[in-house]
């Protein structure tokens, strides 16, 4: 297996910040790319959320941003911005999430970079595109209630909720990488870098997929079922003897085998059940029926035995729970980066491995090489 990854050479000037950029491009940096990370003076702004913390340092931080060097560039000093300009035109690949003509004023937009630079790929990241759009500002919850999804998260007669997590930075940060290897194949053969653009907004809407699809092909309006599935039954959390078990049956014959470890053989001969449109209309009647059969054991007792048959099921666990399982199963989840913990890249390639070289940089921690290496 090579020791270079499968970027190794290419430039990536990243003026991004937050989450949706930096986990891009510390996903392109633990591919092999060199990844410059440029930050104001007061630095990204996740250096300051925290709790919680490592050694003082925020862990929202670390979590993004590994293998990458960082520089301070004040974009109002001349010089600083004249480092700024010259990175442009040395990289490979740029990624933004300015608002929509944000560097322009700086010669750091795309038609400017570009005009300097052909070979460039550019990629934008925005909340809501560079139309109509482009003034409001780009955050993951804004987002959320947009885009419909708030209203599909939480009990049906409850609030509202937004996921754990912010889905649509991570999804666009993802949608951004795909579209910048997809432009440097097509530099590869033509010689000329574009523009990528990317927004949280269609993220979402992409992302949501069969709801959206619902919509837009059929329709209906989704609206939020607690835990249930709109097409499939069962497909949510059950009560067992000591707790809830995520119990699925995706399909006609996962249902059967769900029956024979249940000791319920009678219910997929019964016309309400047999087939998975039928146990979705008839869940009110078929729910009561697998509680009490389940209630008779323990969670970790079922998920044995359903998974030896072949039935999708699965505790539901925090957080170390879920890094635990992941070594269970031998998916190595954690890698150390200079001393900091973090969670591995998680592609893995049969000739050229993911590194794991630096930790993430401390404010403007190599500014000095780099400002060296842009002014020989």
């Amino acid at each position: 297996m090579s020791e270079q990854g499968p970027l190794t050479g290419l430039v990536v000037a990243d003026f991004s910040r937050i989450l949706a950029g930096p986990y891009a491009t510390m996903l392109l940096a633990d591919l092999g790319a060199t990844v410059i990370k440029v930050e104001g003076p007061s630095g990204d702004d996740t250096r300051t959320w925290m709790p919680p913390v490592r050694d003082d340092v925020s862990t929202y931080y670390l979590g993004i941003n590994r293998n990458k060097r960082s520089i301070v560039l004040d974009l109002k000093n001349s010089d600083d911005l004249a480092d700024a300009r010259e990175l442009a035109r040395r990289a490979d690949i740029m990624i933004e999430n300015f608002r929509p003509g944000g560097l322009k004023r700086f010669g750091l937009d795309y038609d400017t970079v570009a005009a300097a630079n052909e070979k460039v790929v550019y990629a934008s990241i925005s909340g809501f595109g560079a139309g109509e759009g482009a003034s409001l500002p780009g955050y993951d919850l804004m987002v959320q209630a947009i885009s419909g999804l708030m209203s599909l998260t939480g009990d049906p007669d409850g609030s509202p909720y937004r996921a754990g997590i912010s889905v649509f930075d991570v999804m666009a940060g993802m949608h951004a990488n795909i579209g910048i290897l997809a432009a440097l194949h097509h530099r590869a053969a033509t010689g000329r870098g574009q523009h990528v653009e990317v927004n949280l907004l269609s993220s979402a809407l992409s992302g949501l997929v069969n709801h959206s699809s619902g919509y837009v092909a059929g329709g209906t309006v989704p609206f939020r079922m607690g835990n249930a599935h709109p097409s499939l039954f069962p497909y949510e959390p059950l009560p067992t003897a000591d707790g809830e078990l995520i119990v699925i049956a995706g399909n006609d014959g996962q249902f059967r085998k769900l029956c024979q470890v249940l000791d319920l053989p009678g219910l997929p001969s019964d016309p309400r059940f047999g087939r998975n449109q039928d146990r979705t209309a008839n869940r009110e009647a078929l729910r009561p029926i697998l509680v009490e059969r389940l209630a008779t054991r323990t969670k970790d007792e079922w998920f044995r035995d359903l998974i030896a048959a072949g039935v999708p099921c699965a505790p539901i666990n925090t957080i170390d729970g879920g890094v635990a399982f992941a070594e269970e199963v031998g998916l190595d989840p954690v890698v150390t980066t200079g001393g900091v913990p973090g969670i591995r890249n998680p592609i893995t390639f049969s000739e050229t491995r993911p590194r794991y070289e630096l930790p993430p940089p401390g404010l403007d921690e190599h500014g000095e090489e780099i400002r060296k290496w842009l002014r020989s």
